[in-house]
This record gives C-alpha cells, structure tokens and sequence, in this order.
C-alpha cells in the first residue's frame, strides 16, 4: 500500500483530516528544505508536497513563483532535488509527493524521472499542466509502479470531473477557487456543492488547495473534505521566519 493511502486510512480510522503542507525545494537551499521537512512532519503534518522549481510555473501566484526564482539561483535542479529525498527517507516514512510541471519530465525523460522518483521513495506526482487527455504520455510508465498520480478538479470542470477522476490513484486535489496559488482565500461561491459532486465521484479522498491560509480556513474546509492543502501561507513564513514554521502549522492545524 502506497503511503498515501496508508496515512488517509489511518486519518480516517482515527476521525482526523490530512494536513498537506507544500514547500519549494530548494529554497533557500537544500539543506534548510531537510530542515524544513523535518519541522513540519514534528508540527503535526501528515503530508508533504515539494515543489520542484520551474521557470514558468503557469498555475503558482507571486509567492510561488518568487520562491522558484530563489531555489533555482541557489541551483536547486532534479538530481539535487531527488538526492535530497534519498536523504530524508533515512529517516521519515512521511508521504512525499512531487509538485511538478511536465516539461521538466519530458526533458529528464519520463522514464527515467518516474523510476528515479520511485527509488528514492516518493510517493506521488501532482502535474498542473498535465491535460487529462495528455496522461497516457505517462500511465503506462507508472502503472508498473506504486507512485500515484494525483488528479486535480476545479469548480470549472464540472462536466469533465468523472472523466479526469477515472483511474485515479492517492487523493482528489480539489482546487477551491479560479485563480493561483495564494491569490486569496475567497473561495468560490459554490465550494460545497463542488466538493460534494467531487466525492459523489469517487472513492479517493479529497483535499482542498489554493487560497487555504488562516485557522479558519482549515476549518471550514475540513468540515467538507478529507484535508486540507497550505502552500503560500507557508512559503511566505519561512521567507518571512522560518524559525517559527513549526509554531504557524501547529496554529493552523489546532482545534
């Protein structure tokens, strides 16, 4: 059983709902990211998602992006990325999954990069620009593996939502709203409709991203899916103080 689903089971037995928290690997650089790795998981997450930084990172707001910049001057690459999971599996079982543009893929060879993932023990992909009608570029490759690809849904793909959920492994990305990453946490008008068509759907845990950045956030989306996803607001306290990343996650993930 892949991580991932190890942990919703176990979160599920026990009545709680995943925490994912998302980070730029290699911001500022490598070593901080292990660090930062580490605090999280202390601090109560129960997943992580590393970002691996791209030049044009179509689906990321200003934080993001500005954070890609940083990590890719400090010359965050592929290889340095997935040596630094190898790393980390010596000592966390945590699931990690990659955040990653398909063209990166592409140019490291798909092949290649799904194997390389799968022997330093990452858990699962989430490919933003990755049209569903483009996925059998790679679900031949990691059909013959545990790694899972993570399907994203938006409030917009309404009618296409089973089509992209059919075959789907690890969880539901949800998306709460039309916009970036961190653009705000205005969520759209009818989140709880489109959370409860997308579990309608599926028998995948869903999890909520984009815009998630207060307590009061985690809350109301938790009370309508399996967990929640907080990349900017996390991002912007380690560029802000790191030192007190353990401290905002504990914050936000308090009853």
């Amino acid at each position: 059983m892949n991580r991932i689903d190890r942990t919703f089971k176990q979160l599920k037995k026990s009545g709680e709902k995943a925490f994912v928290a998302y980070i730029t690997a290699g911001d500022p650089d490598m070593d901080k990211t292990e660090e930062y790795i580490y605090t999280l998981e202390e601090a109560g997450t129960d997943i992580i998602e590393l970002g691996i930084p791209f030049s044009d990172p179509l689906a990321d707001g200003p934080t993001l992006q500005e954070a890609a910049q940083r990590a890719l001057k400090k010359g965050a690459t592929v290889d340095k990325i997935i040596d630094l999971v190898r790393k980390v599996r010596q000592k966390t079982s945590i699931p990690l999954i990659f955040l990653v543009y398909i063209n990166t893929i592409l140019t490291y060879g798909k092949e290649k990069f799904v194997e390389s993932c799968v022997e330093a023990g990452v858990d699962g992909l989430i490919i933003p620009d990755l049209p569903y009608e483009e996925k059998d570029e790679l679900k031949d490759v990691l059909d013959k593996t545990t790694l899972a690809l993570i399907p994203l849904v938006a409030p917009t793909s309404k009618d296409r939502i089973k089509t992209i959920l059919n075959g789907a492994k690890g969880f539901v990305y949800c998306v709460s709203n039309t916009g970036v990453t961190g653009s705000s946490s205005s969520f759209h008008q009818s989140i709880d409709s489109y959370l409860h068509y997308v579990k309608s759907c599926t028998d995948l845990p869903i999890a909520v991203g984009f815009g998630i950045t207060h307590k009061k956030d985690v809350i109301k989306m938790n009370a309508l899916s399996d967990g929640v996803i907080v990349g900017s607001a996390i991002v912007r306290q380690i560029h802000k103080d790191s030192t007190q990343l353990g401290t905002f996650v504990k914050q936000l993930i308090a009853k």
